[in-house]
């Protein structure tokens, strides 16, 4: 699995970077393809937002939440 994190308005810590590894971790199990994923985590004034693209063979996936904290918007 390859995994990038990145934060725009807000710095990566290792526990961000951490929970994002746990959460996308779970689809990486249900899958033999090599995985590519590209995680940003934006703050915005008061609004949280994490997007994530995945990459899978051909298929490309993309996601994004707002939540009132970070982790809340990586949980969703």
């Amino acid at each position: 699995m390859n995994l990038t994190v990145t934060g725009h308005h807000v710095d990566v810590t290792e526990a961000m970077r951490r929970h994002v590894e746990t959460k996308l971790g779970k689809l990486a199990r249900h899958t033999d393809l090599p995985l590519s994923m590209a995680v940003t985590l934006v703050v915005e004034k008061d609004r949280h937002k994490a997007e994530a693209k995945v990459q899978v063979s051909d298929a490309h996936l993309q996601a994004d939440t707002i939540g009132n904290d970070m982790y809340a918007a990586i949980d969703e």
